[in-house]
């Protein structure tokens, strides 16, 4: 019985059926399992032994009576409109009897419930007779219809007998001197059924892990999470996506104070014992964590310092939520309105320089601990799909229903359209940098020196093209090199590689080069197919580059409006630079400044999956994780 009782379709029918197993009241054959009355009494078998699965089965099916209202006053032999039913104790007519249990076992064979017992519910000769009869009144004239004796011996559950029994009228309840109506077993079924179809739902989605199982209570965590997937469709997707962990011992073992989140593993973790105030501070801090995850900040951080890196995030992602109205901030949650407009990784080179104070303050999940977890708490707890894609997916589409739904700050628009793009490989910038400053020249003709002639026209002398020498000397640019220890070998020839390529391509001749370490070296005027092969690593340790950029911007010789570009590992002193200038560095390090020129960020990887450089203008560009 307890089977079928935590079933959600047959709960609502056993709260009211009245089950009789004792032998002195019990009216079921001797031969049978169980028979069902009117009355809502299903009387079973007092010695019968049985498997839990087979009384299951048995007991189920004598409720899907009850509830198909098999058992309705208007299926007994010669009822009319007019004159009603007998109240004498009758059994209903074989035809109807077994069209009606051919009908239940039909429906538990789709429900899979327990199991029928042996010689019971299995195949039998009108089965093809009622999968084209469909309703259980046309099964029955049919069946009438046959002129032959029917078997019903196995169909249903009392044995050689019809497990129906008419009992006789009811006997009206009276409550405080008025009679009830008799029992409602068709709505009772269809409670039975909407609570299966939501139980379903809720299997399905990963709410609950068993039909049977216990409901899932709505907590405040779980409407929160439920209000974005019904009411905010930005996010919608990836709520639905993430698995809701709401578990004390979890928060204590990991030091997680309100929430924190595993995009590895689509698990989003939640203190029950946060002490919010409010449902708006709940969906504030779910919407908090869902950006960090369909952002990809887990991945961004191109070996910036995770904490810092998750105090900018959090900077960022708050403010967009306090513009976009999404819950109420709480008041422990990281806000400045003055960092209002900046990307994160513009945050990140702000704060890099107070690390101190940034240490004292707290994530979502605590003091000093970043709410972006890198690895899924549980290993086994890992997605087997292209992260990357689906996240981006998820924001991409969410923007699209959010449209007219409410306002969407323009950094947040622009940085998931970014996302949604393929990132530009690092060298393709840097050739843009090039185009912005040296615009490609217009060739000029000459007979000082005259092109070769063609052979069917000797007599005719042709022109050649050459370069104006006052355009192309003006054209130059410098270079200050970190040649310190720490750049390494194969990424430096690698950047020296692009530059000398580019400044050939865009006719640039001769570039002035500065050497750094501990102290700066000018090397002079040199073409620019020669910086790498003359570089040689000569300090160890840290690089002082502002005597370079100094050395370069008081020269007599080199052109006032000639752009600087710095290459280094971003393990240097702060550089102060007055004109256009940019920052190459290898993918993975950060400057610890912040800097109003381009920076660019260069490693060894095939074309196609260089990390995307970060622009001065602010806007965030996508590092994919290979």
């Amino acid at each position: 019985m307890f089977i079928v009782w935590r079933h959600p379709l047959f709960e609502p029918l056993m709260d009211e059926a009245a089950i009789v197993d004792y032998k002195e009241a019990s009216r079921c054959p001797a031969d049978g399992w169980a028979v069902v009355s009117n009355l809502g009494l299903v009387h079973l078998h007092p010695t019968r032994r049985g498997e839990p699965e087979e009384w299951a089965w048995v007991l189920a099916h004598c409720l899907l009576h009850l509830g198909f209202d098999h058992l309705a006053e208007r299926h007994l032999p010669g009822w009319t409109e007019a004159g009603g039913a007998t109240g004498a104790s009758v059994q209903f007519d074989v035809p109807w009897n077994l069209a009606a249990c051919l009908t239940a076992s039909r429906f538990l064979a789709h429900l899979k419930i327990g199991r029928p017992p042996a010689g019971i519910g299995g195949p039998g000769r009108y089965d093809s007779l009622a999968a084209a009869a469909g309703r259980e009144e046309v099964l029955a004239t049919r069946l009438r219809g046959l002129g032959t004796p029917l078997d019903a011996a196995g169909a249903g559950t009392a044995g050689s007998f019809g497990d129906l029994e008419w009992a006789g009228l009811p006997v009206p309840l009276k409550l405080a001197g008025k009679a009830l109506p008799p029992t409602p077993w068709t709505d009772l079924f269809a409670t039975g059924l909407a609570r299966a179809v939501g139980a379903a739902v809720d299997v399905a989605g990963g709410a609950a892990d068993r039909l049977d199982g216990d409901r899932p209570r709505k907590t405040r965590w779980r409407l929160a999470l439920d209000w974005f997937v019904s009411s905010y469709p930005l996010l919608g997707a990836l709520a639905d996506a993430f698995k809701l962990v709401e578990d004390p011992k979890v928060c204590r073992a990991h030091g997680i104070r309100i929430a924190a989140i595993s995009p590895a593993a689509a698990e989003l973790y939640v203190n029950p014992a946060c002490g919010l105030d409010g449902d708006e501070e709940y969906r504030f801090v779910i919407g908090h964590e869902l950006l960090h995850a369909g952002l990809r900040h887990d991945t961004r951080s191109g070996g910036r310092d995770p904490w810092l890196w998750n105090v900018a995030c959090d900077y960022v992602i708050n403010g967009w939520l306090a513009e976009m109205g999404v819950g109420e901030i709480p008041s422990t949650a990281l806000y400045d309105p003055q960092l209002r407009g900046m990307s994160a990784e513009q945050v990140y080179d702000k704060i890099a320089a107070d690390r101190r104070r940034l240490h004292k303050l707290a994530t979502m999940r605590g003091y000093g601990l970043p709410d972006i977890l890198p690895q899924p708490l549980d290993r086994d707890a890992v997605c087997g799909v292209d992260l990357d894609e689906f996240y981006r997916r998820c924001l991409y589409d969410g923007i699209n229903y959010h449209q007219g739904r409410g306002l969407l700050p323009a950094g947040l628009v622009e940085e998931i359209r970014a996302l949604a793009q393929p990132p530009v490989p690092w060298d393709v910038e840097l050739a843009r940098w090039f185009d912005d400053h040296f615009a490609p020249l217009e060739r000029r003709r000459t007979y000082a020196r005259a092109s070769r002639r063609q052979a069917a026209t000797p007599d005719i002398p042709r022109p050649g093209w050459y370069l104006p020498p006052e355009a192309a000397e003006s054209r130059t640019f410098g270079v200050v090199l970190d040649t310190s220890g720490s750049m390494e070998t194969r990424l430096l020839g690698k950047a020296l590689g692009a530059i000398a390529s580019y400044a050939v391509a865009r006719d640039v001749h001769r570039a002035r080069v500065v050497f750094c370490d501990a102290e700066a070296h000018d090397n002079g005027w040199m073409p620019p197919l020669d910086i790498a092969g003359r570089v040689r690593v000569r300090g160890r340790g840290g690089t002082v580059l502002q005597p370079g950029v100094d050395l370069l911007e008081a020269a007599a010789d080199f052109p006032k409006d000639g752009p600087i570009l710095v290459i280094t590992d971003g393990l240097c002193d702060r550089v102060h630079i007055k004109r256009e200038h940019a920052f190459l560095i290898p993918a993975g390090a950060s400057l610890p400044f912040h800097t109003r020129g381009p920076v660019f960020r260069f490693s060894l990887q095939q074309r196609g999956q260089h990390p995307r450089p970060s622009g001065a203008s602010g806007t965030v560009m996508a590092h994919r994780s290979v």
